[in-house]
């Protein structure tokens, strides 16, 4: 003898077929409105290497507005260069911030250069300074030395003051995660 479950009972004949097909209905009506956060970081890669951005935008905001410093170093890209959202200096140095503070290497460098022109935050070559410092420091070597030129061609227009200040401030930030 085979014995059902209450379940089995329920979904059972033309009635169960109904609550079935339902519930499937109900799913396929559901499924638009899961959050894009539930897509990944690779997913919003693939996007923005398919340079589709604004896909890869819809998938970075909800990961970057999570804390996620990937997503914020690519979100701060789309808005420095108006890829898939509207340019936006400002926009864009405040993701580029989020990450850097985080520890992101890349959004250190991007940071750094909106501080050496001025872009989105106030110019302070000091400031720009501190994070192409850092940005160079924790850059794999493949991008170490093209990072350090650019760092040294900023610190050219320093004076040995502002050098200082610079590599003070550097030393003393350390990065803190977004919880």
């Amino acid at each position: 003898m085979t014995s059902f479950s209450r379940c089995d009972l329920e979904f059972r004949g033309p009635a169960g077929l109904l609550r079935r097909v339902g519930w499937a209905i109900a799913v396929l009506v559901l499924l638009p409105a899961i959050p894009v956060h539930a897509q990944s970081l690779g997913q919003g890669m693939a996007a923005f290497q398919r340079q589709d951005y604004v896909a890869a935008s819809r998938v970075f905001i909800p990961l970057a507005e999570r804390g996620n410093a990937a997503a914020q170093s690519y979100l701060g890209f789309l808005f420095e260069t108006g890829r898939g959202v509207p340019q936006n200096y400002t926009e864009a140095a405040m993701w580029y911030r989020r990450a850097a503070e985080q520890g992101d290497a890349r959004a250190q460098y991007s940071l750094g250069l909106l501080y050496d022109r001025g872009f989105g935050v106030p110019q302070d070559i000091v400031e720009a300074s501190k994070w192409l410092n850092l940005s160079a420091a924790a850059s794999p070597p493949r991008l170490r030395e093209a990072r350090v030129r650019i760092r040294d061609a900023v610190t050219t227009k320093m004076t040995r003051g502002e050098i200082a200040e610079a590599r003070l401030r550097a030393l003393e930030w350390a990065p803190s995660r977004e919880r």
